[in-house]
Protein backbone atom coordinates (compact mmCIF):
# COMPACT_ATOMS: atom_id res chain seq x y z
CA UNK A 1 0.00 0.00 0.00
CA UNK A 2 2.42 2.43 1.36
CA UNK A 3 4.22 1.88 -2.33
CA UNK A 4 0.84 2.40 -4.14
CA UNK A 5 0.19 6.02 -2.70
CA UNK A 6 3.84 6.55 -3.48
CA UNK A 7 3.50 6.18 -6.98
CA UNK A 8 -0.12 7.84 -6.84
CA UNK A 9 1.15 11.00 -5.35
CA UNK A 10 4.45 11.50 -7.28
CA UNK A 11 2.33 13.56 -9.90
CA UNK A 12 1.30 15.61 -7.54
CA UNK A 13 4.64 16.36 -6.18
CA UNK A 14 5.70 17.04 -9.72
CA UNK A 15 2.91 19.19 -10.05
CA UNK A 16 3.43 21.13 -7.57
CA UNK A 17 6.96 21.66 -8.33
CA UNK A 18 6.64 22.78 -11.96
CA UNK A 19 4.10 25.18 -10.57
CA UNK A 20 6.53 26.29 -7.45
CA UNK A 21 8.62 27.33 -10.66
CA UNK A 22 6.44 28.84 -13.15
CA UNK A 23 5.21 31.12 -9.84
CA UNK A 24 8.79 32.16 -9.24
CA UNK A 25 9.01 34.10 -12.95
CA UNK A 26 8.87 37.81 -11.72
CA UNK A 27 8.34 40.33 -14.54
CA UNK A 28 7.80 44.27 -14.38
CA UNK A 29 8.04 47.39 -16.66
CA UNK A 30 11.19 49.57 -16.37
CA UNK A 31 11.07 53.16 -16.98
CA UNK A 32 14.27 54.36 -18.34
CA UNK A 33 15.67 57.27 -20.78
CA UNK A 34 17.42 57.84 -23.95
CA UNK A 35 18.05 61.53 -24.01
CA UNK A 36 15.16 63.35 -22.86
CA UNK A 37 12.68 60.34 -24.27
CA UNK A 38 11.02 58.47 -21.92
CA UNK A 39 11.46 54.40 -22.57
CA UNK A 40 9.32 51.77 -21.19
CA UNK A 41 11.28 48.17 -21.21
CA UNK A 42 9.93 45.20 -20.11
CA UNK A 43 12.11 43.23 -17.43
CA UNK A 44 11.88 39.16 -16.41
CA UNK A 45 13.70 36.72 -14.27
CA UNK A 46 13.23 33.98 -12.59
CA UNK A 47 13.57 34.91 -8.77
CA UNK A 48 14.01 31.25 -7.31
CA UNK A 49 17.49 31.44 -8.88
CA UNK A 50 19.84 33.47 -6.44
CA UNK A 51 22.89 35.31 -7.51
CA UNK A 52 23.46 37.25 -10.85
CA UNK A 53 23.39 34.91 -14.30
CA UNK A 54 23.53 35.37 -17.89
CA UNK A 55 21.52 38.33 -19.11
CA UNK A 56 19.57 38.67 -22.34
CA UNK A 57 18.67 41.93 -23.45
CA UNK A 58 15.37 41.58 -26.38
CA UNK A 59 14.13 44.00 -28.91
CA UNK A 60 10.82 43.73 -30.67
CA UNK A 61 9.73 43.36 -34.17
CA UNK A 62 8.18 46.26 -36.33
CA UNK A 63 4.97 46.34 -34.20
CA UNK A 64 6.44 47.47 -30.90
CA UNK A 65 6.98 46.03 -27.67
CA UNK A 66 4.13 43.80 -27.14
CA UNK A 67 2.12 40.09 -26.33
CA UNK A 68 5.15 38.22 -28.94
CA UNK A 69 8.12 39.97 -27.48
CA UNK A 70 7.07 39.82 -23.73
CA UNK A 71 6.59 36.04 -24.39
CA UNK A 72 9.68 35.39 -26.01
CA UNK A 73 11.58 37.76 -22.48
CA UNK A 74 9.36 35.22 -20.11
CA UNK A 75 10.94 32.47 -21.98
CA UNK A 76 13.73 33.48 -21.83
CA UNK A 77 13.66 34.26 -17.65
CA UNK A 78 12.43 30.31 -17.68
CA UNK A 79 15.62 29.21 -18.68
CA UNK A 80 17.28 30.62 -15.86
CA UNK A 81 18.33 34.63 -17.85
CA UNK A 82 17.41 37.61 -16.80
CA UNK A 83 15.97 39.06 -20.14
CA UNK A 84 15.35 42.91 -20.77
CA UNK A 85 12.78 43.60 -23.29
CA UNK A 86 13.67 47.25 -25.04
CA UNK A 87 11.12 49.88 -25.79
CA UNK A 88 12.87 51.69 -29.45
CA UNK A 89 9.68 53.53 -29.98
CA UNK A 90 9.18 55.19 -26.73
CA UNK A 91 6.61 54.81 -23.90
CA UNK A 92 3.24 54.28 -24.88
CA UNK A 93 3.79 53.87 -28.67
CA UNK A 94 2.61 50.37 -29.83
CA UNK A 95 1.70 50.44 -34.02
CA UNK A 96 -1.88 48.88 -34.02
CA UNK A 97 -0.94 47.90 -37.84
CA UNK A 98 0.66 47.43 -40.53
CA UNK A 99 0.57 51.28 -41.75
CA UNK A 100 1.65 52.57 -38.09
CA UNK A 101 4.64 49.57 -37.75
CA UNK A 102 5.92 50.41 -41.14
CA UNK A 103 5.94 54.14 -39.66
CA UNK A 104 7.62 53.98 -36.65
CA UNK A 105 9.80 51.32 -37.99
CA UNK A 106 11.16 53.57 -40.80
CA UNK A 107 12.02 56.07 -38.82
CA UNK A 108 14.93 54.07 -37.10
CA UNK A 109 15.87 52.34 -40.10
CA UNK A 110 16.62 56.03 -42.15
CA UNK A 111 18.16 57.22 -38.40
CA UNK A 112 20.68 53.97 -37.63
CA UNK A 113 22.61 56.54 -35.37
CA UNK A 114 19.33 57.14 -33.60
CA UNK A 115 18.35 53.14 -33.29
CA UNK A 116 21.85 52.58 -32.35
CA UNK A 117 21.31 54.75 -29.20
CA UNK A 118 17.94 53.37 -28.46
CA UNK A 119 19.25 49.55 -28.16
CA UNK A 120 22.29 50.91 -26.41
CA UNK A 121 20.35 52.47 -24.25
CA UNK A 122 18.65 49.27 -23.17
CA UNK A 123 22.15 47.41 -22.59
CA UNK A 124 22.60 49.78 -19.69
CA UNK A 125 19.84 49.06 -17.90
CA UNK A 126 20.67 45.68 -18.08
CA UNK A 127 24.46 46.30 -16.64
CA UNK A 128 23.05 48.46 -14.16
CA UNK A 129 20.93 46.00 -12.49
CA UNK A 130 21.75 43.84 -9.96
CA UNK A 131 20.96 40.52 -10.82
CA UNK A 132 23.22 41.16 -14.09
CA UNK A 133 26.68 38.76 -14.45
CA UNK A 134 28.16 41.74 -16.57
CA UNK A 135 30.75 39.46 -18.90
CA UNK A 136 27.81 37.55 -19.64
CA UNK A 137 25.23 39.81 -21.84
CA UNK A 138 23.54 39.02 -25.12
CA UNK A 139 20.80 40.51 -27.48
CA UNK A 140 18.79 38.73 -29.60
CA UNK A 141 16.06 40.52 -31.95
CA UNK A 142 13.31 39.93 -34.46
CA UNK A 143 12.14 41.60 -37.99
CA UNK A 144 12.79 45.22 -37.09
CA UNK A 145 14.46 43.93 -33.92
CA UNK A 146 17.12 41.67 -35.39
CA UNK A 147 18.35 44.36 -37.83
CA UNK A 148 18.49 46.22 -34.61
CA UNK A 149 20.93 43.80 -32.76
CA UNK A 150 23.28 43.94 -35.38
CA UNK A 151 23.29 47.55 -35.52
CA UNK A 152 24.17 46.86 -31.65
CA UNK A 153 26.80 44.77 -32.66
CA UNK A 154 28.66 47.31 -35.07
CA UNK A 155 28.82 50.09 -32.76
CA UNK A 156 31.41 47.54 -30.78
CA UNK A 157 29.21 47.14 -27.77
CA UNK A 158 30.55 45.17 -25.09
CA UNK A 159 28.25 41.97 -25.10
CA UNK A 160 29.22 38.52 -25.98
CA UNK A 161 26.97 37.96 -28.63
CA UNK A 162 23.98 38.93 -31.00
CA UNK A 163 21.54 36.74 -32.76
CA UNK A 164 18.63 37.92 -35.30
CA UNK A 165 15.93 36.20 -36.35
CA UNK A 166 14.28 36.77 -39.64
CA UNK A 167 15.61 40.30 -40.01
CA UNK A 168 17.29 42.48 -42.33
CA UNK A 169 20.72 42.39 -42.76
CA UNK A 170 22.02 45.76 -44.38
CA UNK A 171 24.01 48.75 -43.04
CA UNK A 172 24.79 52.03 -44.20
CA UNK A 173 28.14 51.55 -42.71
CA UNK A 174 29.66 48.29 -43.46
CA UNK A 175 32.72 49.31 -42.74
CA UNK A 176 31.40 49.69 -38.99
CA UNK A 177 31.84 45.70 -38.68
CA UNK A 178 35.64 46.05 -37.96
CA UNK A 179 34.16 47.45 -34.24
CA UNK A 180 32.14 44.39 -33.87
CA UNK A 181 33.43 42.44 -30.56
CA UNK A 182 30.79 39.73 -30.07
CA UNK A 183 29.76 36.66 -31.89
CA UNK A 184 27.25 37.00 -34.10
CA UNK A 185 24.19 34.48 -35.07
CA UNK A 186 22.14 34.83 -38.01
CA UNK A 187 18.55 32.79 -38.13
CA UNK A 188 17.25 33.36 -41.81
CA UNK A 189 14.23 32.28 -43.62
CA UNK A 190 16.06 30.97 -47.17
CA UNK A 191 12.87 31.88 -48.60
CA UNK A 192 12.49 35.12 -47.31
CA UNK A 193 10.97 37.60 -49.96
CA UNK A 194 11.82 40.99 -48.35
CA UNK A 195 16.09 39.88 -47.72
CA UNK A 196 17.03 39.33 -51.38
CA UNK A 197 20.13 37.45 -52.01
CA UNK A 198 22.26 40.23 -52.73
CA UNK A 199 21.31 41.91 -49.06
CA UNK A 200 22.40 38.12 -47.57
CA UNK A 201 26.05 38.18 -49.90
CA UNK A 202 26.73 41.96 -48.88
CA UNK A 203 26.33 40.73 -45.01
CA UNK A 204 28.42 37.54 -46.07
CA UNK A 205 30.87 39.91 -47.12
CA UNK A 206 30.61 42.47 -44.41
CA UNK A 207 31.34 39.71 -41.49
CA UNK A 208 34.46 38.11 -43.96
CA UNK A 209 36.29 41.73 -44.71
CA UNK A 210 35.77 42.64 -40.63
CA UNK A 211 37.38 38.93 -39.67
CA UNK A 212 33.90 39.18 -37.20
CA UNK A 213 33.52 35.33 -35.42
CA UNK A 214 29.93 34.88 -37.28
CA UNK A 215 27.41 32.29 -38.53
CA UNK A 216 24.36 32.07 -40.55
CA UNK A 217 21.90 29.76 -40.47
CA UNK A 218 19.42 29.35 -43.47
CA UNK A 219 16.48 27.59 -43.16
CA UNK A 220 14.87 26.30 -46.47
CA UNK A 221 11.09 26.72 -47.36
CA UNK A 222 11.20 29.55 -44.24
CA UNK A 223 9.85 32.96 -45.38
CA UNK A 224 9.51 36.21 -43.02
CA UNK A 225 8.71 35.69 -38.90
CA UNK A 226 8.59 32.27 -39.08
CA UNK A 227 8.78 32.33 -35.25
CA UNK A 228 5.64 34.59 -34.63
CA UNK A 229 2.58 32.74 -34.48
CA UNK A 230 0.57 35.37 -35.12
CA UNK A 231 2.32 36.17 -38.84
CA UNK A 232 -0.45 33.03 -39.71
CA UNK A 233 -2.86 36.08 -40.88
CA UNK A 234 0.19 38.23 -41.47
CA UNK A 235 1.13 39.86 -44.19
CA UNK A 236 1.90 37.98 -47.68
CA UNK A 237 5.53 36.91 -47.48
CA UNK A 238 5.18 36.31 -43.52
CA UNK A 239 4.33 32.87 -42.18
CA UNK A 240 5.16 31.09 -39.06
CA UNK A 241 6.30 28.16 -39.53
CA UNK A 242 6.47 25.78 -36.15
CA UNK A 243 9.23 23.11 -36.95
CA UNK A 244 12.12 26.57 -38.01
CA UNK A 245 10.42 28.39 -34.73
CA UNK A 246 11.67 25.54 -32.79
CA UNK A 247 14.99 24.77 -34.60
CA UNK A 248 16.20 28.35 -34.46
CA UNK A 249 15.22 28.67 -31.05
CA UNK A 250 17.91 25.46 -30.50
CA UNK A 251 20.25 27.08 -32.37
CA UNK A 252 20.08 30.37 -30.33
CA UNK A 253 20.15 28.31 -27.28
CA UNK A 254 23.37 26.21 -28.43
CA UNK A 255 24.61 29.75 -29.21
CA UNK A 256 24.76 31.10 -25.94
CA UNK A 257 25.92 27.71 -24.29
CA UNK A 258 29.35 28.59 -26.10
CA UNK A 259 29.37 32.35 -25.37
CA UNK A 260 28.25 31.80 -22.18
CA UNK A 261 30.70 29.34 -20.76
Amino acid sequence: MKTLLSVLFTPVVILFTTMDVLAAIKTKTIEYKQCDTVLGGYLAYNDAIKGKRPTVLVVHDWTGLQSFTKKRTEQLAKLGYVAFAADIYGKGIRPENIQESGTQAKIYRDNRSLMRDRVNAGVQVLQKYQLTDPKRIAAIGYCFGGGTVLELARTGANIQGVASFHSNLDTPNPEDAKNIKSKVLVLHGANDPFIPQEQVQGFEREMRQANVDWQLISYGGAVHSFTNPEAKNGPKGSLYNPTVEQRSWKAMRQFFAEIFR
